[in-house]
This record gives structure tokens, C-alpha cells and sequence, in this order.
């Protein structure tokens, strides 16, 4: 093995491409080493990549008596780098109480800057009986087409019985952004 110490290495002639290696070779880049990339134009990358991951929390508990959707107050913000990657949002309530009636239950839908995008289909709780909680889990993919500051928040409402109430008092809820590179 043969070892080149330089500090710059440029193509030779008009070309504007430098080539390491050959097909099927394999250019190793040391752990511990840095590939600094910055200003430059990088290409040929695959897609999907986590570039930034956001949490909001929220510990409050909160009711409706209503039939129109009303925050739980759990939100949390992200800004995209591109108009091309997408919002992966999951997220956990501790808490969905539902009484008043039999059967009583409601709906959660998941907002961006406050316009619904994902409406109550499987987002939902009912029970045969009154008094029943449960916790509920919620997750989907977003494509804001958006490189501006984006607001993602939960909406619930009631559908059946007389009160919906989300989240034990001082247990958190959560909800979590990730930015997807397309």
C-alpha cells in the first residue's frame, strides 16, 4: 500500500471531475475523519434520511362538551429545508376519557398551521359503557411543500355521550417531528 501526503489535489486539464478509485472499488473515508461538504453540491446521495427530529410535550388535561374540534393543546413546531421532504409525525396521549352516555367515545385529528390534514378515520375512541380511558397513539406522513415554520398540533371532539377529557393532569403527552429527506 502506497501513501500520498498533499494538502490539495485538483483534475488535470479543461475536466472539472476528479475520479477516486474505479468502478467497483471502494474509497474509505477513516471513522474519526470529517467529509466537510459545506457550500458545496452534493450528488448521487440516496434519499431518506432523518434531518432533524422536534418533540413537543403536553401535561394538562383537557375537556369539550362539543361536536367541532378544539386543541388538547399538544403541539410541536418544525421548519423543512426543502419543499420536497416530507413530515413524519407520531405521537402518544396518556390519556382519553370519554363518559356522559353509553356509548359514549370522540375523535383526535391531527392540524398543520391550524388546517386539518388528517381526519378521524382510526383516530378514534368509544366504549359500550361510560367512564372507560385509554390511551391512543397516532402517527402519518405530511408533504407540507413548505420551507417555512410549521405547526403541527392535536384536535379532539366529542361524538358520542356528553364530555370528552385528554390527558391525566402532570402526565405528559407527546408528539414527535421528523423531517424526511425525499
Amino acid at each position: 500500500m502506497s501513501k500520498i501526503n498533499v494538502n490539495t489535489v485538483e483534475p488535470e486539464g479543461a475536466t472539472t471531475t476528479l475520479v477516486l478509485g474505479a468502478s467497483g472499488d471502494t474509497v474509505d473515508i477513516p471513522s474519526g475523519a470529517t467529509l466537510d461538504v459545506t457550500g458545496a453540491t452534493v450528488t448521487g446521495l440516496s434519499a431518506g434520511k432523518v434531518l432533524q427530529v422536534v418533540q413537543g410535550t403536553y401535561a394538562t388535561q383537557t375537556s369539550t362538551t362539543g361536536t367541532t374540534y378544539v386543541t388538547t393543546g399538544l403541539s410541536a413546531s418544525i421548519t423543512p429545508s426543502s419543499t420536497s421532504n416530507k413530515i413524519l409525525v407520531f405521537g402518544y396521549i396518556n390519556a382519553f376519557y370519554c363518559y356522559g352516555g353509553a356509548p359514549a367515545g370522540g375523535y383526535i385529528a391531527l392540524y398543520r398551521d391550524s388546517s386539518s390534514i388528517v381526519e378521524p378515520a382510526g383516530w378514534s375512541y368509544s366504549a359500550s359503557t361510560t367512564g372507560i380511558i385509554s390511551s391512543m397513539t397516532f402517527n402519518t406522513l405530511d408533504s407540507p411543500s413548505s420551507t417555512s415554520s410549521l405547526t403541527y398540533e392535536v384536535y379532539f371532539r366529542r361524538t358520542h355521550g356528553s364530555t370528552v377529557v385528554v390527558q391525566d393532569a402532570g402526565v405528559s403527552s407527546y408528539m414527535t417531528l421528523m423531517e424526511i429527506e425525499a
